[in-house]
């Protein structure tokens, strides 16, 4: 398999004093974070946001320039990268793997855009954070040198800590009708942020409403989402393969390193109290004595491999094709999506089989388990790991049906 990230690469000279860290180090530096996380999971998910000093560790470690154009001081990374650092980071806790995912996401995104939106967003801040919503649930008018805009997004993970936000907005000519979908890029001070974000998981990742009030958006930081479905170059420029990505399977695929990591979470916590806590109502006096047990243990963690196999050959074809320069096609496309939400069901399953071996103690509220599960349930319902849709969309295309059901493949 070609993988455009060889070591040698990843350590390419970003400056004469600056090198671009391997994948390895960024998957150790957020496994030494871990601790961490863990330490702060209560916190963040009773204050329903990532607490700073979690950000200010996540910031000093790079985590957030996985995606960033190395010409600003990013680490302009690929997906395998990616995945396997919010995985990493997930695995300590539920909600900052997510809010690390959406932010490597939307500082993609921002690398979509002309060099001149690029500059106003990483320019100034090489730490700049992007969060946002594809979703265009807002108006526009064409004005002098842009648009104005107004309207209302949810659920935007990361809100709290964002700097950016990419935005859905529809673009409509002079008589009010709707001719485009594009995306923009605002700054966050110029949003206001109504705090809606009251759930039975995920409660750490801060996903609130942002709120545009006639806010102007210059023409340079205005992009056609139609466009980047199809390919089609938006002005973006890197060194690297990163931002010739498929768009679609990048935004689908970068969200399953989340349940990975919740598996894997699931999966220690288990097997490490399977070796002291007994099987009620049974002679075993260790549950890793239990044959059951065992069985149900092994499922779990091949279930989970079978997530990482799926995650990491959707990685694999969008990372191959964009070093090569092309656009996936549309039935690899598909795939991505199938792999995805095929992971996402696997992680779900062995998650659901560990509690049924953990019992009841896994709902305790002491328990990291019950976050776990409830964060990986949440996550797993996110509109583009639907695994219905996406087994559909597959189905459709391996049995030459030409029915299309999205345009986000």
């Amino acid at each position: 398999m070609n993988d455009f990230r060889q070591e040698t690469e990843m350590s390419t000279a970003l400056t004469p004093t600056t090198s671009i860290p391997t994948r390895a180090e960024l998957v150790a530096r957020a496994t030494a974070l871990q601790a961490l996380l863990r330490e702060q999971a209560p916190r963040i998910e009773a204050d329903r946001r990532v607490t700073d000093e979690v950000i200010d560790a996540l910031t000093e470690a790079g985590l957030f320039k996985l995606t960033v154009p190395r010409r600003f001081g990013g680490y302009e990374t690929d997906i395998r990268t990616v995945l396997d650092v919010s995985a990493a980071i997930a695995e300590g806790d539920g909600s900052t793997g997510w809010v690390v995912t959406l932010v490597s996401t939307c500082n993609w995104l921002a690398g979509l855009f002309s060099p001149q939106a690029q500059d106003d967003v990483f320019g100034a801040d090489p730490d700049a954070r992007v969060t946002g919503v594809f979703s265009p649930t807002s108006s526009s008018r064409k004005v002098a040198g842009g648009w104005r805009l107004t309207g209302r997004w949810y659920y935007n993970s990361g809100s709290w800590h964002s700097t950016w936000a990419v935005l859905g907005m529809p673009l409509t000519n002079e008589g009010g009708e709707v001719v485009d979908q594009a995306m923009v890029l605002v700054p966050r001070a110029e949003l206001t942020m109504e705090d809606v974000w009251f759930t039975a998981g995920m409660r750490g990742s801060g996903s609130n409403c942002l709120i545009a009030e006639d806010v102007f958006v210059p023409e340079h930081r205005v992009a056609s989402v139609p466009g980047a479905l199809g390919g089609e170059d938006l002005g973006g420029q890197g060194e690297t393969g990163l931002f010739r990505s498929s768009f679609a399977p990048f935004v689908v695929a970068v969200i399953g390193g989340v349940q990975l990591g919740l598996g894997r979470a699931a999966l220690k916590l288990v097997a490490d109290k399977a070796r002291t806590k007994p099987v009620s109502f049974t002679y075993y006096e260790t549950q890793a004595a239990s044959v059951a047990v065992q069985l149900q243990v092994a499922e779990a963690a091949t279930k989970i491999d079978t997530a990482e196999l799926h995650l990491h050959r959707a990685a694999a074809d969008i990372d191959e094709a964009a070093a090569r320069g092309t656009h996936l096609d549309v039935l690899t496309r598909a795939r991505v999506r199938a792999d995805t939400s095929h992971a996402v069901r696997n992680a779900l399953d062995a998650i659901n089989i560990l509690l049924n071996v953990h019992g009841g103690g896994s709902f305790a509220e002491a328990n990291p388990l019950q976050r776990i599960w409830r964060d990986a349930e949440v996550a797993g319902r996110h509109a583009v790991a639907s695994h219905a849709v996406g087994m559909e969309v597959y189905g459709k295309l391996l049995l030459g049906v030409e029915e299309r059901i999205t345009p986000f493949v």
